[in-house]
This record gives C-alpha cells, structure tokens and sequence, in this order.
C-alpha cells in the first residue's frame, strides 16, 4: 500500500477536526520548504523521523546492457539522501521481511 499526500490530509484533518483545505495547504508549505532548502543545499533535519541532505554523486563511467563494449560516461550529480531517525529505523525493523518467491517443485 502507498499512503499519499492525499491520505494524509484526510487522515489528519479527520483526526485534528481542521478543515481538509487548511490542512493540505500546511503540508504542501512543510514540503515547499524542506525542498526549498534542499535545493539550496540545506540539510534538513527532522527529530524523530529523519535528515534529508544532498550529496554529490561522482561522474564515473557506466555500461550499455545492450552495447556492453560502449562506455558510456555519466557526469557528476546532485541527489537527495535519507536517513531515518532512530525512533524510525526501531518500527520498520519490526517488519517480518518477506520470504522469496520459491520455484514450483516438479
């Protein structure tokens, strides 16, 4: 399942008693600003839950899978990285990871 943004206005406004509008124009600024910051290079940084910064990802050279003799060169970029918090990272360790898929016996 994916909780969206959406969900998450009605879940909130449902549980706060605010109206759906005024609660989707709340989280659409908190997450105007953290990409604002972001953008600026900014690290964000959220108690309990987690820190976002930007890293810069070194240009190295890749492979076409279908030409594996052609290099193909990727340049240098930006990305955002997460790290949860610690009170983040105990919950979803509680999940019972999913067995593989086994190969039908014959």
């Amino acid at each position: 399942m994916t909780l969206t943004k959406r969900d998450l206005v009605t879940r909130i406004s449902n549980e706060s008693g605010l109206v759906q509008q005024q609660v989707l124009d709340v989280v659409q600024k908190t997450l105007d600003y953290i990409a604002e910051a972001l953008s600026k290079g900014d690290k964000v940084e959220l108690r309990n839950f987690g820190v976002f910064e930007v890293k810069v990802r070194k240009a190295r050279i890749g492979r076409n899978p279908n030409a594996p003799e052609t290099d193909v060169p990727i340049p240098e970029r930006s990305v955002v990285k997460f790290k949860p918090g610690k009170e983040m990272r105990a919950e979803v360790l509680k999940i019972a990871p999913k067995a593989p898929p086994q190969a039908p016996q014959a």
